[in-house]
């Protein structure tokens, strides 16, 4: 098993996908190191976790000696395009994730990066939805960048892991949809731990497919699942 671990870098783990992503990283016997980039601390002290404090993620210069030697990056840091305007959430989306993956890049050439999008992203950049346009653009120039390996995984529905500080407030109130769409339309949902399982499998395993939907995600949870 030691020659399948894996040393990881984590986005976002001040919010609720890093924080359940880094989670699951912590528990997998796949994984043997996780360097966390965060602006703030993210409260987690484990063994296997150590953290970088990068105060300006549109200044990724200043990371460059603390993430050399890393194989894998799950980038779980994003914003809603909700009430802000088009070119704060291009720079919050599409520049910031393209200067951080470009430094990371530069240190890490043949490290997987795995993205975390949205469902009913735009591949075309030509659509009539803003949001979905620019997270478009930032999958299509992403795996253009030259990483080893790339993905981009794109979830509906999350339902939050139980236990965890960082969900989202509005998810106690719709959290009761969860059970419905697994039933009637399964690929529009899924758990936190699947999507934490199915980042894992691809970034220490590999995958075909290169561009996660729904139903991809929990077939990589799936192969996840049957290694533990």
């Amino acid at each position: 098993m030691e020659n399948l671990q894996k040393q990881l870098i984590i986005t976002g783990a001040t919010g609720m996908v890093g924080e359940g992503v880094l989670h699951e990283a912590i528990h997998s016997p796949f994984v043997s190191q996780i360097l966390v980039v965060n602006r703030k601390p993210c409260g987690v002290q484990h063994p296997k976790v150590k953290e970088y404090l990068l105060t300006d993620f549109l200044k990724p210069e200043a990371m460059r000696d603390a993430i050399k030697g890393y194989d894998a990056c799950l980038f779980c840091l994003g914003v809603s395009s909700v009430g802000m305007k088009p070119d704060e959430y291009k720079q919050k989306t599409y520049d910031l994730t393209l200067g951080f993956a470009k430094v990371l890049h530069e240190e890490n050439p043949h490290m997987s990066f795995s993205y975390i999008s949205g469902a009913g992203t735009d591949s075309t950049e030509q659509g009539r939805l803003a949001w979905a346009r620019v997270k478009g653009k930032t999958e299509n120039d992403l795996r253009k960048m030259g990483f080893g390996d790339y993905y981009s995984f794109r979830p509906a529905m999350i339902r939050p892991t139980p236990g965890l500080k960082n969900a989202l407030s509005f998810y106690k109130y719709i959290c009761w949809i969860f059970p419905i769409l697994k039933f009637v339309a399964p690929h529009t949902a899924c758990t936190l731990q699947e999507l934490g399982h199915a980042m894992l499998e691809a970034a220490i395993f590999g995958s075909p497919t290169k561009t996660v939907e729904g139903n991809d995600i929990l077939a990589l949870a799936k192969q996840m699942r049957a290694r533990l």
